[in-house]
């Protein structure tokens, strides 16, 4: 679950026409720098305080949180989203990308701020925000994409690649996984949307506290579906 006008960066572009060979494809595509943003952090972590939700709102959140955790299975959101991350960048790597992480362990304190501005300096021409999601409801279940909306007072010019992004990932994950698609939705309280120079989305995978979700999802085979379906939408998105 997430927490509690800016400029996009030009995308790095072949010296020559365009590629009319697999190998000058795969090269283009070696050129390409994808961030991924594990969600949360374990909660020895040891992250406290607050930080503003956009840059000059006034408006404190925390800086980061642990999660939540599956209600059936027990499993820890912070630690599902990084080893789906881990997964996705395995992928994504076979295809020739470059992927940048925000986090490789559960220890290391990020908050959700700096988690975008590693995004923003490192070059990549997006960031995928890996969320599980929780709800009161037991009967709540399936997957969604978070986007900022276009009147966002911060990023709200990277509101139409991100929703297209968001299309790409959350219809590709879907249809390797099988979770009910709940669609794209705006929100302009998350601090990693609001401080994002580079397209942005975040991916809550399915709900820990529904019991097919939290039991699929803590499936090391079903994780790697999880995962294709996430890297295979990326692909198609760098790709349109």
């Amino acid at each position: 679950m997430e927490e509690s006008n800016t400029k996009k960066s030009d995308p790095v572009k072949p010296d020559t026409q365009e590629p009319d060979t697999a190998a000058e494809h795969e090269k283009t595509e070696n050129q390409i720098i994808i961030a991924l943003d594990p969600g949360h952090q374990g909660p020895d972590a040891g992250m406290m305080g607050e930080e503003e939700d956009g840059p000059g709102s006034g408006i404190m959140k925390a800086k980061t949180t642990s999660g939540t955790a599956g209600r059936f299975t027990g499993l820890a959101e912070y630690q599902l989203n990084l080893d789906i991350a881990n997964r996705v960048k395995a992928c994504l790597a076979e295809r020739g990308f470059q992927v940048v992480m925000t986090r490789e362990n559960h220890e290391t304190s990020v908050s959700n701020q700096d988690r975008a501005k590693i995004a923003n300096e490192s070059g990549a021409e997006l960031c995928v925000r890996i969320h599980a999601n929780g709800s009161e409801s037991p009967e709540s279940a399936g997957a969604l994409c978070l986007v900022m909306s276009p009147d966002n007072p911060y990023a709200g010019g990277l509101y139409e690649e991100s929703f297209r992004l968001a299309e790409n990932v959350l219809n590709s994950y879907c249809a390797a996984t099988g979770i009910y698609n709940r669609g794209v939705q705006t929100d302009d309280t998350m601090t990693g949307i609001n401080w994002s120079q580079v397209p942005v989305i975040i991916l809550e995978m399915g709900f820990m506290t529904n019991q097919q979700d939290d039991t699929q999802m803590a499936d090391p085979e079903f994780q790697q579906k999880m995962a294709e379906g996430i890297a295979n939408g990326i692909a198609s998105y760098i790709r349109e």
